[in-house]
């Protein structure tokens, strides 16, 4: 793991770090996407500490992923660069990710998703177990980020 020699721009593989009420939270800086932007990947565990191998952080499997502004969360000292590590083989692929489609007029309810992949869009309706577990393809703000993150939310919990 290369240490940041106080970087203030973001690159592909850097581990962020994000304070949150519930302890310091990871994000590793996946992918660059032309259409939403930076993909992070929300890494497992809050901490009361900075951890001494960040390298260690970004090796499981991430909680979830979401799209997030880290150039101007960077600028804006909402997170640190804290390491640099390659992305897992695992997670170098852009992620399948689910968009809600329709919503129902008042109630504001989703009633149908689509799902995104590398190749493109595709409507699939109703949500089964498996494309419950699938990452929403969202650009989150800090807020967002930090509420969901401290509250233990996971994308099964958005139907």
């Amino acid at each position: 793991m290369r240490k940041p020699a106080t970087r203030k721009r973001a690159r592909v593989g850097d581990v962020l770090e994000l304070r949150t009420p519930a302890g310091l939270a990871y994000l590793h800086f996946s992918h660059k996407d032309r259409t939403l932007g930076s993909l992070i990947r929300v890494l497992p565990g809050l901490h009361a500490n900075r951890p001494t191998n960040v390298e260690d952080l970004a090796r499981p499997k991430e909680r979830f992923t979401v799209f997030f502004p880290v150039a101007a969360a960077v600028d804006r000292g909402i997170v640190t660069i804290v390491g640099h590590v390659q992305v897992p083989a695992a997670a170098q692929r852009l992620p399948v990710m689910r968009m809600a489609g329709t919503l129902e007029p008042g109630s504001g309810r989703v009633l149908d998703w689509w799902v995104r992949d590398e190749n493109g869009t595709r409507r699939v309706g109703d949500l089964t177990p498996e494309l419950r577990k699938l990452s929403l393809a969202e650009l989150w703000n800090d807020t967002l980020l930090i509420e969901r993150i401290a509250s233990g939310w996971s994308p099964e919990d958005e139907t």
